[in-house]
């Protein structure tokens, strides 16, 4: 008889000084040179509950609370916007406060409830799913632009025409679309003005007024004309003063001066528009500045990306052809020589002209082919839903066309251009009346208050629609004017004032004289008309015996 051989003790392992550890087991033991079932069944036991054993360390970690983001903490300015020796304004009470709202918030962990900052923004407005929006809106707003009017009685063409003039030679049409581009993708634009005291540091402190005040009448006239005006991106200011423990004055959190590359200047020249602003707690964080519109497309276009590449990646490998074949020793030997060049000579051969060969015995072929179906319509609707942010219809946000009979998004574009005619309203007319109000008093020494302003509306009808127009209009003067209530010198008026008519710009005075086949007709209905008058007073005179 032989003897049996003793199986090895088990030793033990020092545990390595890593949070998950493991165990070696023996994997050959006995007569027979493999463990018994209840050896590996206890080994396996063990080696699983080793594995799952979580260490101090992982504990202590769990239980330390996440760094909160810190939402309300001021935001610093590029080196060189503020003097070095210049630090922003923060009282107690400011302090308090934020620390307050800060700790209010120690869960907040998501992205899209922070400022993004500047540089961030600046590098988002370079893909076109952040960029797009913000130019379509911008260009919407000052696609028509305005249309200068005067009430009163007094014939007030000549200055609007030089206002006109002016307007372009300054290009504010083109500096506020600019404005409205940088609101979008940083949340706060500038718009200085410019009196040609840029390099007077003193000067440039001292307000300029509302545009028709006695402080802008002193600093902007005939003789101090205002040169030019341009757009200044966030990024080059920074709050200087601004109330912050009064919240019933007109100032509260709100800069009365900025800092512009080292250079203060006093908020009435450096005119300020955010589209969307921010509570008060926030204001600090964002610079004093709004919510970009970029900012609030961000989780929506990251998930566009996202579902774009995973499409992009299943169409790519939907599917996959499978070689089944004998993955043995010898087929692995030699670096697998072998099994490399069966499969170069499988895929030279993989073609609808080829003729694929396979071993009936030892090998098989199949195609595994994951499901694409409706794949194209989640893509869709990750893309939409960016247009449910920013409110642009799909016809002109995606180039998207309504499908299915007599479908039209003509009730879209209304609906965004009403919402584009009162986010005008609210973005512009403030700082468009002050610019207004300089235009005046450069070019008259005075502000005239019976000019003002309209926003040319953005629907616009087509030739068919425009015809069918006219032909209500005209009608209806020849209503007006057969019932006495307007004259024909009224009605030419009216349609020498139309720009929408084939006839604007004609002159009102020179009216053409009637033709003689109309004036013999005209006299002949005069005729006709006396000659009935006198038929008539004969059947009224009484009968005479």
């Amino acid at each position: 008889m032989t003897a049996k051989k003793k199986r090895p003790a088990k030793r033990a392992v020092k545990k390595p000084a890593c949070r998950i550890t493991t165990k070696k087991v023996p994997l050959f033991s006995g007569r027979s040179g493999f463990v018994s079932k209840t050896d590996a069944r206890d080994s396996l036991q063990e080696l699983k509950q080793i594995a799952a054993k979580i260490d101090d360390i992982v504990i202590a970690r769990a239980k330390t609370p996440r760094t909160p983001a810190e939402v309300f903490a001021p935001a610093l300015p590029p080196p060189g916007v503020v003097p070095a020796n210049v630090k922003m304004a923060f009282d107690d009470a400011t302090v308090q406060t934020l620390t307050w709202a800060q700790t209010g918030l120690a869960s907040v962990w998501q992205e899209g409830l922070t400022f993004l900052g500047y540089p961030y923004l600046s590098e988002l407005s370079q893909r076109p799913e952040y960029r797009r929006a913000s130019e379509i809106i911008s260009t919407e707003m000052t696609r028509k632009w305005v249309k200068f009017v005067a009430t009163g009685e007094d014939d007030k063409t000549d200055k609007i025409t030089k206002i006109e003039a002016e307007f372009k030679r300054l290009k504010v049409r083109e500096a506020f679309q600019q404005v409205a581009a940088m609101d979008g993708f940083m949340g706060r634009a500038h718009l200085y003005l410019d009196t040609g005291a840029t390099d007077d540091r003193t000067e440039i402190l001292t307000p300029l007024g509302n545009g028709s005040d006695k402080a802008s009448k002193a600093k902007v006239n005939q003789k101090s004309p205002l040169h030019r005006v341009k757009m200044i991106e966030p990024i080059w200011t920074y709050p200087s003063q601004y109330n912050s423990t009064d919240p019933l004055r007109s100032d509260w959190y709100k800069p009365t001066s900025w800092f512009v590359m080292g250079k203060e200047i006093h908020a009435s020249r450096l005119l300020t528009f955010i589209g969307r602003e921010v509570p008060d707690l926030l204001k600090p964080a964002y610079s004093f500045g709004g919510l970009a519109l970029s900012q609030m497309l961000k989780p929506y276009v990251d998930n566009w990306l996202n579902i774009r590449q995973a499409v992009a990646d299943i169409v790519q490998a939907f599917s996959v052809f499978v070689l089944k074949t004998d993955l043995n020793a010898a087929t692995l030997a030699n670096g697998g020589d072998q099994f490399f060049n069966r499969l170069d000579l499988f895929n030279l051969c993989r073609s609808n002209r080829g003729v694929l060969a396979v071993d009936k015995t030892n090998e098989d072929f199949d195609n595994v082919a994951a499901p694409i179906n409706g794949l194209d319509a989640l893509q869709a609707q990750a893309q939409e839903h960016q247009a449910a942010v920013t409110g642009i219809p799909l016809v002109k946000y995606f180039g998207i066309t309504p499908t299915g009979l007599n479908a039209s998004s003509d009730g879209e574009l209304r609906s965004f251009y009403d919402w584009i005619h009162a986010y005008q309203e609210h973005f512009f007319s403030d700082n468009l009346t002050r610019v207004l109000g300089f235009v005046q008093l450069s070019l008259f020494g005075e502000v005239d208050p019976e000019i003002g302003f309209q926003y040319e509306p953005l629907w616009t009808l087509d030739d068919v629609q425009l015809a069918t127009k006219r032909k209500v209009e005209a009608d209806t003067d020849a209503v007006l004017i057969d019932a006495g209530v307007l004259s024909q010198l009224e009605a030419r008026k009216r349609v020498a004032a139309d720009p929408d008519t084939p006839y604007a710009g004609l002159d009102v005075d020179d009216v053409p004289e009637p033709s003689p086949e109309e004036l013999e007709e005209l006299g002949r209905a005069e005729q006709g008309f006396g000659r009935g008058e006198e038929a008539e007073g004969k059947v009224d005179e009484p009968a005479t015996e």
